[in-house]
């Protein structure tokens, strides 16, 4: 128990490691270059969520069981912000100098989290099967983290939250892997059932938001800024970074 609590926390911890490394260090090339940087989001999302769906094909019963998931977290999450109305956010005087985005950043936490709820499901049962089995799958999804979360603090900072707001949110969200973890270490069997479904869901919901949002957002502004090489190269540079990371820390 003590365990799973302390890799959790650790975990949640990669939301502002990441991210404070990151900005610390290249906080103003970060927000003169968020456009681009949106793109680079976008390659990373698209390789979690095409990794999201194999994973969750691999372990359904059947092929169209796991297609279905799929399908109904892109359709749930797709319908959900449609008819939801816009949501409302304050900028800091920093991202002032920026044109206001179309961004809706809600369909890529609502991802976020029930991707995290997976993690923390399979990081219980990792440990219930023996300690050095869940230390691995710590620091495979701690890695991950990094990479996603940073991506994700992109994309919270051009749809119009401030620095502080993003972070806040950025750990928010991270705390659903505690909840899945607390959840699959009380009520295991139950739990460990319900990891496939989340994972289709957030895969799904993920390429909601690839698609939806963060594609055509770089595609505006590639036509806008005529930088349209740029965008291309970062959408790549994303997509190989969450590869080779995926390759080398798979859970």
């Amino acid at each position: 128990m003590i365990e799973i609590l302390l890799y959790s926390v650790l975990i949640m911890l990669a939301s502002l490691v990441g991210v404070f490394s990151v900005w610390r260090r290249a906080g103003r090339a970060i927000e003169r270059n968020l456009n681009l940087l949106v793109s680079f989001s976008a390659g990373v999302f698209i390789v979690i969520a095409y990794q999201l769906g194999i994973e969750v094909v691999e372990h359904s019963a059947t092929l169209g069981s796991g297609l279905v998931w799929i399908v109904i977290g892109l359709l749930t999450v797709w319908l959900l912000f449609k008819f939801l109305p816009s949501s409302h956010h304050h900028h800091d005087e920093a991202s002032e100098t920026h044109p206001h985005s179309r961004l809706d950043a809600r369909r890529i936490m609502a991802s976020d989290a029930l991707h995290n709820l997976g993690d923390g499901i399979l990081l219980a049962t990792s440990f219930a099967v023996s300690s050095s089995l869940g230390m691995l799958t710590a620091l495979s999804i701690f890695v991950h983290e990094l990479v996603q979360e940073i991506s994700e603090f992109f994309v919270l900072r051009q749809a119009g939250y401030s620095t502080k707001s993003a972070l806040i949110l950025n750990f928010a969200i991270s705390a659903t892997v505690l909840l899945g973890a607390l959840g699959g270490f009380f009520l295991l069997e139950s739990f460990e059932t319900l990891e496939v479904p989340l994972l289709g869901l957030a895969s799904g919901a993920f390429l909601v938001v690839v698609f939806h949002d963060l594609i055509p957002h770089s595609v505006r502004s590639s036509r806008h800024e005529n930088l349209y090489w740029r965008h291309l190269l970062w959408f790549l540079v994303g997509m190989v970074l969450m590869f080779v990371v995926s390759t080398f820390t798979a859970h």
